[in-house]
């Protein structure tokens, strides 16, 4: 690919903040995960059938928009920056009827934590405009937004609709507090941890899986602690995108104590993978919050 030029359209340049309610490596996700790029990219209206998305440096992309008047609309790039999951650079134009670009742009677009959230800022340098070009650019800005929009929409989706499960347990707050922080009380319950430490950027790691002969490796990292009342940490699953995010929070109920288990960012995982479905997350946790749990509190 011919290298892009230090001169730009600078009438055309472009710069887009948002602040989305999800954390960044969420976001970045979305950004990163083509199936995830697939349900948002393109103006409202607009599908796109086909997302060559692997979002390594050097790695060519491609993308099919398909308009509402079943037009497709494609183009094609390449990924030149990816640091995950701070920033992303990717130099990408659309296509005429021979397959020629009729511009390319420089789009980068950072990615900060803004306490949970995360700043979104998208810049856009167009460059080697041709005559044809000229329609396309001026939608440009109407276009972007559109497809940020539907971006936050989709994170929406992804990210407010967790799964939750409540139970209340006869046990005090530090009964359960130590039940779900102490390494060696976890793996009367949960899973069999090497190390465990309720501290903010602790890193740990465990297999599961639907069978003995199908596990994961989990990889977590904790990101917030507030003894005897909430415990946050990412989960993912190594060698596959996505992120997510589970928390446990605990309300004293006089001598009870409610826990709220919180797993935010499942759709984050492959959708083509069935061992990800948000069901089998489920079955999952009420097992572990609702039988494996309450049998330890109520047997200890």
């Amino acid at each position: 690919m011919e290298k892009v030029k230090e001169e730009t359209a600078t009438d055309y340049n472009l710069v887009i903040t948002r602040i989305i309610n999800a954390p960044r490596e969420l976001v970045f996700d979305v950004w990163t995960n083509p199936e995830h790029v697939k349900q948002w990219w393109s103006p409202k209206g607009f599908t796109n059938p086909v997302v060559d998305w692997d979002a390594k440096p050097g790695n060519a992309l491609l993308v099919h928009m398909k308009g509402p008047d079943g037009v497709i609309y494609p183009m094609d790039g390449e990924f030149v920056e990816v640091i995950r999951p701070e920033k992303l650079v990717l130099i990408a134009g659309a296509l005429n009827n021979e397959g020629k670009r009729m511009f390319e742009v420089l789009t980068t677009v950072t990615f900060e934590d803004e306490g949970g959230k995360t700043k979104l800022t998208m810049s856009a340098a167009p460059a080697k405009i041709t005559p044809e070009a000229a329609p396309h650019l001026a939608g440009m800005s109407i276009g972007w937004n559109q497809s940020l929009d539907k971006l936050e929409d989709y994170v929406r989706k992804v990210y407010e609709e967790p799964f939750v499960i409540e139970r209340t347990f006869n046990a005090s707050a530090e009964k359960i507090w130590k039940a779900i922080s102490d390494k060696d009380l976890m793996k009367k319950w949960y899973f069999d941890l090497k190390e465990f430490k309720p501290v903010v950027g602790f890193e740990f790691q465990f297999y599961g899986g639907p069978s003995p002969e199908k596990q994961f490796l989990h990889l977590c990292k904790i990101t917030e602690v507030i003894i005897d009342k909430k415990l946050t940490y990412s989960w993912r699953f190594d060698g596959y995108e996505g992120n997510s995010f589970v928390t446990f929070e605990l309300f004293p109920e006089g001598d009870k104590t409610k826990l709220r288990l919180t797993h935010a960012g499942i759709e984050s995982f492959p959708i083509s993978n069935p061992d990800f479905a948000k069901n089998n997350f489920a079955a999952g946790w009420t097992h572990l919050i609702g039988t494996s749990l309450k049998e330890f509190l109520e047997n200890n």
